[in-house]
């Protein structure tokens, strides 16, 4: 490596996010973390070994040849030594290959890893924490942390290990040849590394700087370029204002990258010089020595060509610290994610529902959102202190049976606890005290993999992925054929417009179905259920968002996906639920009165107000 490469990689290796800290136990968890790479390790550090002593014998050779021309020692000794040259450059190409072979293999493979651990163990998180959480730092710890962390194995620790070979094999192959040549070219060597780490430090907050502007404008990006954010924008007019904000955050980068770029070139060009005058100084000290008869001149060459190869070395293992903090801050923040407990997880003697018709008991059920620090992390939420509110009782001793085959409907105020008892039956989230059974099996003994089968929602979002039609039906049912999927369009009141589209069920549906209407939408996520034949169906507010057409044909849809199965309706509009086998009027997270339709209508009490306020015209 020349001197100026290697100053450009000093530069760039302590560039990194100095700023942060990271837990005492991070290093025994990598270390442990890594004991399944142990053998690939060994094998890894071995080459490494391998490749610093070939670069050392190049030079030792290279002086070899300049003292055999200069003792005329005749053409077949100077030709044995040009081919033990090419062997070795043949041997340290091939070792290189290896090395790096095994540096991608680990590299990958941690990322692998590490990104299929965090992503599987966010799956597992409650949807508290989906609430709370910034997609965009969730997706960036799978991303650059991860890239970070991996670094650790695949550049630190080869560099370490070869890098500590190489300066004891240069070290001494110096002395040896003259020690009084390599102790004055070291004398320079506190002029490399003083500036390394200031302008290290410095080009650091600017990256950092750099890095959390680049952040900010991806989430304006991210947020203002969705469909919903864009027609929100256009709505209420502010292109302008967020032109300007967008240009501020660019400007500052703009004006960063300029001043980096300066300071990096400034920085490279005194290392190069530095470089140079330690060559200088080697060349002029040994050339004396060389012309006294006091050194050889094969020797000079020699100790010229180590020169780069000695501080290259020095410099990065004097910059191995930084290395290795900024490696077990990117693991620590890996850690952070993997460190929270996921509140819904299967019991150890957990089963599978038996086969046959499934009603649903609430049994006195409590329960009170998870606070933030249970679900949250402050770093996730862009936030100094997490949240402290949370933890309030928000159902109180909910008691009602719906049979198998039959429909209870919830109605009530906005934020009186219908949605909260739809989560629990879905088991979005477990009860604090009583139970919600199924089939007359506590659902929390239940497997977690089987409960879609058993119960599903639709709920008034209809959320659709940036996927195809097929692709999105396919999420209830994998192995769905595509005549199975036309079946459920069509049960679903939506085979005709689908197969009007010109692609079909190859049709991209758009983010969060977009290019399909709320009412298609709508039908798409009922056809969806109808392919999973769930015993338990919830309706969580299905027809709130649609007008009068595309509510009865989404209603007829729901006829067919309810016809048979047991069923939670929650609806603001009591139209949709007079028919329902029992009515519960849920207030303040309190069951406050129970009947039929006409029951409750009779009592004249609170779902006689509802339907009076709705009924008035």
């Amino acid at each position: 490596m020349s001197m100026e490469n290697a100053a450009w990689h000093s530069l760039w290796r302590m560039s990194g996010d100095k700023g942060k800290a990271y837990a005492a136990t991070t290093p025994r968890r990598v270390l442990s973390f890594a004991a399944s790479y142990k053998n690939r390790l060994l094998v890894f550090i071995l080459f490494s070994v391998f490749s610093a002593v070939l670069a050392v014998i190049t030079p030792v050779l290279a002086g070899r040849v300049v003292d055999a021309i200069v003792a005329e020692s005749g053409i077949e000794v100077v030709l044995r030594i040009a081919v033990l040259i090419a062997i070795v450059a043949i041997l340290d190409a091939g070792v290189s290959l290896v090395v790096r072979w095994f540096s991608s293999k680990l590299g990958e493979g941690i990322i692998f890893d590490l990104r299929t651990a965090v992503f599987d163990h966010v799956q597992k998180m409650p949807v508290a924490f989906f609430t709370r959480t910034r997609t965009g730092a969730l997706v960036s710890r799978l991303n650059n942390d991860v890239i970070g962390a991996q670094s650790a194995f695949a550049g630190t620790l080869s560099g370490l290990v070869s890098n500590s070979v190489a300066l004891v094999l240069t070290a001494g192959v110096m002395f040896s040849t003259s020690w009084q040549v390599t102790a004055v070219a070291l004398v320079l060597l506190p002029v490399f590394l003083l500036p390394a780490r200031h302008f290290g430090k410095s080009i650091a907050l600017m990256r950092k700087e750099s890095a959390d502007l680049n952040a900010s404008m991806g989430s304006q990006m991210t947020e203002r370029f969705s469909a919903p954010g864009a027609t929100l924008i256009k709505l209420f007019g502010r292109p302008a204002e967020e032109s300007s904000q967008f240009a501020l955050r660019a400007g500052r980068v703009r004006d960063i990258g300029v001043k980096m770029a300066m300071r990096q070139f400034f920085f490279v060009a005194m290392l190069t010089l530095v470089a140079a005058l330690a060559l200088a100084l080697v060349y002029g000290m040994g050339g004396v020595y060389a012309i006294r008869g006091e050194l050889a001149a094969g020797d000079v060459v020699v100790l010229g060509m180590l020169l780069t190869r000695l501080y290259a070395p020095l410099t990065a293992l004097a910059n191995a610290r930084v290395e290795i903090t900024s490696a077990l801050v990117s693991f620590d923040r890996v850690f952070e994610i993997l460190d929270l407990k996921p509140l819904i997880t299967d019991a150890p003697d957990a089963r599978v529902l038996d086969p046959g018709p499934v009603p649903v008991k609430f049994s006195n059920v409590s329960f009170a959102y998870p606070s933030a620090e249970k679900v949250s992390l402050a770093s996730l939420e862009d936030v100094s202190v997490l949240d402290t509110r949370g933890g309030e009782t928000v159902l109180h001793g909910i008691d009602f049976e719906i049979p198998a085959g039959s429909t209870v409907a919830l109605v009530g105020s906005s934020g009186a606890g219908k949605s909260t008892i739809a989560s629990l039956l879905a088991r979005l989230y477990d009860v604090d005290s009583g139970s919600v059974e199924l089939a007359g099996v506590d659902i929390r003994q239940l497997r977690l993999d089987s409960l879609p089968s058993t119960v599903s929602m639709v709920t008034q979002d209809g959320h659709l992925f940036h996927e195809t039609i097929g692709s999105n039906l396919r999420l209830a049912k994998p192995e769905a054929s595509d005549e199975e999927i036309w079946q459920a369009l069509e049960r679903a009141r939506l085979r005709p417009t689908i197969a009007s589209l010109p692609d079909g069920l190859d049709t991209m549906v758009g983010e969060r179905g977009y290019r399909l209407s709320g009412g298609e939408r709508q039908r798409m996520t009922i056809a969806r259920l109808l392919l999973a034949a769930p015993q338990v169906v919830i309706l969580d507010e299905a027809t709130a968002a649609l007008d009068s057409a595309n509510e009865a044909a989404v209603q007829a849809a729901l006829a067919e996906a309810l016809a048979n199965r047991t069923a939670l309706v929650i609806a603001h509009r009591l139209s949709t639920i007079r028919s329902a086998d029992l009515i519960l009027v849920i207030e303040d997270g309190r069951i406050a009165e129970r009947g039929t339709h006409s029951e409750l209508l009779a009592v004249r009490g609170r779902y006689a107000e509802l339907h009076d306020t709705q009924f008035a015209q």
